[in-house]
């Protein structure tokens, strides 16, 4: 039985004694459980895995590489999702009421836009640091050092903030969209609705256009690799043309390819909310409840899926993982190459 054909006596309200209260969704003990456990499963896994890759890059010097600070920050903004936005989205997932405070849902929803910004510019960053590494090895090491990942990565965290927190308390994506906010809003919601010009903008600019970007750059990266390759007759090394001198490394040839992955999986997770953004404007702004959690939590999740990939096909990530989880940092001549 749903909410709606219970009588108003037995229905529970987010704000009791509130006459604007919104209703509480009744999914049962048994399905709220087993939706915390797995919230709470993808909150530790991506709270856990990130934390690893903090800590390995941070402690083993091996691991000190431009294209590893890039890594660092964005593993840092996948571990803020997992502390900050995940434990307040699962209790509105479940129980369809945001307990927290209009102040709070605001810093909420405009912390979440700000991380998954900060993702697809850092996800740009490590695709232009890996095409400068294989398309351009003899200048890499003096156009991208680490210093220059730093400011990257201040560069990505600044304009993500100024584009998330703006668009936020400016309200600028509920303009033309009063009258509708007005007649669905109540005590308990946490919610964002974009008018079509920030939601087919937004999209455009701070996704789609530089999605494309990156795949145009791997593309690139994959056919200068695949030639060398064949230049050099040997399927096993990755090597560049006398032509251009230099040498490209196969273990830059494997992170590139890693790193492609990442990016798949991001656009994969992110992908559904992005053109949901666009569609539901366009729509009337008609979506059902479940499929746009279900969508919500896909791109929450991203952010235990990148961990998980750097074990699998990073060789030295994963030797990190080995010696952080089994204590072996703890032995100061220890080495992972």
């Amino acid at each position: 039985m749903t909410h709606a054909s219970l009588p108003p006596e037995q229905l529970m309200y987010c704000v009791p004694g509130s006459n604007a209260s919104c209703v509480m969704i009744r999914l049962g003990f048994w399905t709220d459980f087993a939706l915390y456990l797995v919230f709470v499963s993808g909150m530790l896994v991506t709270i856990l895995g990130n934390s690893l890759v903090i800590l390995s890059i941070c402690h083993f010097k091996q691991l000190h590489s431009p294209t590893n600070v890039l890594i660092l920050s964005l593993a840092l903004v996948d571990l803020l999702v997992g502390v900050i936005v995940m434990p307040f989205s699962a209790t509105r997932s479940v129980h369809g009421c945001w307990f927290y405070g209009d102040t709070f849902c605001h810093l909420h929803l405009s912390f979440e836009w700000l991380l998954t910004t900060l993702s697809v510019f850092h996800l740009l960053c490590i695709a232009v640091d890996r095409h400068q590494a294989i398309c351009n090895p003899l200048h890499y090491s003096r156009k991208i050092t680490i210093t220059v990942a730093m400011m990257m990565v201040c560069v990505s965290w600044a304009l993500a903030a100024a584009y998330s927190y703006g668009v936020v308390y400016s309200k600028a994506h509920e303009a033309g969209l009063e009258d509708l906010l007005e007649s669905i809003k109540c005590h308990g919601s946490c919610f964002v609705l974009f008018n079509p010009f920030v939601g087919i903008l937004g999209s455009a600019f701070y996704f789609f256009f530089p999605c494309t970007a990156m795949i145009c750059l791997y593309i690139q990266i994959f056919i200068v690799a695949k030639k060398h390759v064949r230049k050099i007759g040997d399927k096993n090394k990755c090597l560049n043309d006398r032509g251009r001198g230099g040498l490209i490394k196969q273990s830059e040839c494997k992170a590139a390819k890693t790193l492609s992955i990442v990016l798949g999986v991001f656009i994969f997770c992110w992908m559904p909310w992005f053109l949901q953004a666009i569609i539901v404007p366009l729509t009337g702004f008609k979506i059902n409840g479940l499929l746009s959690e279900v969508i919500a939590w896909l791109g929450y999740l991203n952010s235990a899926c990148n961990p998980i990939l750097y074990a699998l096909f990073y060789p030295s990530f994963k030797k990190c993982f080995h010696c952080i989880i089994t204590l072996k940092i703890f032995n100061f001549n220890l080495s992972v190459k």
